[in-house]
């Protein structure tokens, strides 16, 4: 791990994975909402990503399916890191062809935990994901910004 990354994934744990996920609507403004989210690496592309669990009828995955990119900060005080990257979706609305798709539940609790997310009802967080087409989102670390 590179030490861009090395220090985006320790501000992410010293929030709690709390960050700010920004991407761009149709009409070129930018749409911002916080999520929980951590490092990890796309099961697809192999590449290291920051992931997050997103809501089936979420606005903001609608937008990342559009935009195909999007910029996620994480800070602690004054020091913070920006990502910026492709953004690859996989769930049940988004099914991707190098995926079993019977991975899913097993890839929405990975994503989750690395977002330092825990359950004590795993059985139970399955069920609720499905019933809200929770997809796992990621964006490819193709670019690293932070100011320290």
């Amino acid at each position: 791990m590179n030490a861009d990354l090395e220090h985006t994934h320790a501000l992410a744990l010293q929030e709690n994975g709390l960050a700010t996920i920004a991407t761009v609507r149709a009409d070129g403004t930018v749409h911002a909402s916080v999520v929980n989210a951590g490092l990890i690496d796309d099961p697809v592309t192999g590449k290291p990503s920051i992931g997050f669990v997103a809501r089936g009828d979420a606005h903001k995955l609608t937008l990342l399916r559009r935009a195909g990119h999007a910029t996620i900060t994480f800070r602690r005080g004054w020091d913070w890191a920006s990502v910026t990257g492709a953004t690859h979706v996989i769930g049940l609305d988004d099914p991707d062809p190098a995926f079993d798709p019977a991975g899913l539940p097993e890839l929405l609790r990975t994503v989750f935990k690395a977002a330092t997310g825990t359950h004590d009802d795993w059985a139970e967080y399955d069920r609720v994901m499905a019933a809200e087409r929770r997809a796992a989102v990621f964006i490819s670390a193709d670019r690293i910004i932070r100011n320290r």
